[in-house]
């Protein structure tokens, strides 16, 4: 008897955790005139971005790639944070884009397009009430506390592109969360987690708010998308505190998103200040 691969021992070894279908997804989501040019699956790989990132410089990849990673060994978030999770237990992507229209100083409000997408597409698809936390964390309630159950991050790719990356936290259990404070879609109570409808769905919400914000210049205001990210930020109306770099922090309320994505703190000084970069702890319930 012929020994099996052990890829085929992981790829098989949860039978509740099927493999993503590939042929079905290229069929829902590559169409003429349609943002999404390619969708490749790889059983395993370091970092979607880090793979994406260099296709892109070398000119290996245009607009509208899509690689996806049943497994990540390296992935990452914001701040160099590790994202760690079992094959096949979440959606682990990352997308080519070049606005070419939108003027470079707009970009950064890319990452926060993506949350509203994938906040608004999770909606439709699992049935599960989602949250953002500025800038890019998504927020799930499972058994009445909060807990992150996803995340976004965004590299140039070269001078004429962007990358981002999408790690979600699908159909892992209690004993397999990293921290107490993760989530995921299953533990809140999810009434799909099939990856394959989450996943099309996803994407095609970030094609319509990209496709929207960028006949719009970019422009936040006239393509919905600051009003849009407002109502979905569990961040607006709490006392947080911002950890800055610099091993600066101040503590006050969030009380706007604005133009240029930066969160507003209104210190207890009466000073209202932008917050570009940075940690956000929240404190206390809205």
């Amino acid at each position: 008897m012929t020994p099996r691969d052990a890829s085929d021992d992981s790829r098989w070894s949860d039978l509740d955790r099927p493999p993503l279908n590939v042929t079905a997804l290229r069929r829902g989501l590559v169409r003429e005139g349609g943002l999404w040019r390619e969708v490749e699956v790889v059983q395993r790989t370091g970092s979607t971005n880090n793979d994406l990132v260099g296709r892109a410089v070398k000119g290996d990849a245009g607009e509208g790639a899509v690689l996806v990673a049943e497994e990540q060994s390296a992935g990452r978030g914001r701040l160099d944070r590790q994202w760690t999770a079992p094959a096949r237990s979440g959606l682990f992507f990352s997308v080519l884009l070049k606005p070419a229209e939108v003027p470079v100083a707009r970009w950064g409000w890319l990452p926060l397009l993506t949350g509203v997408a994938v906040a608004t597409g999770l909606s439709r698809a699992a049935g599960v009430d989602t949250a953002l936390k500025w800038p890019n964390d998504l927020l799930v309630t499972v058994g009445g506390e909060e807990r992150k159950a996803g995340g976004i991050l965004a590299e140039r790719a070269g001078e004429d592109g962007i990358v981002v990356g999408v790690g979600i936290n699908v159909t892992l259990r209690e004993d397999e969360l990293p921290v107490p404070a993760a989530g995921s879609l299953a533990l809140a109570g999810a009434v799909s987690t099939d990856r394959d409808p989450l996943l099309r769905g996803v994407l095609r919400a970030l094609e319509e708010w990209y496709g929207r914000w960028r006949a719009a210049g970019g422009d936040p205001t006239v393509s919905g998308l600051q009003e849009t990210y407002a109502a979905g930020c569990a961040t607006l109306g709490r006392t947080v505190r911002a950890e800055l770099p610099g091993d600066r922090s101040i503590t006050g309320e969030a009380v706007a998103v604005d133009g240029d994505g930066r969160l507003v703190i209104a210190t207890e000084n009466g000073v209202q200040e932008p917050v570009g970069a940075g940690d956000i702890v929240h404190l206390r319930p809205a």
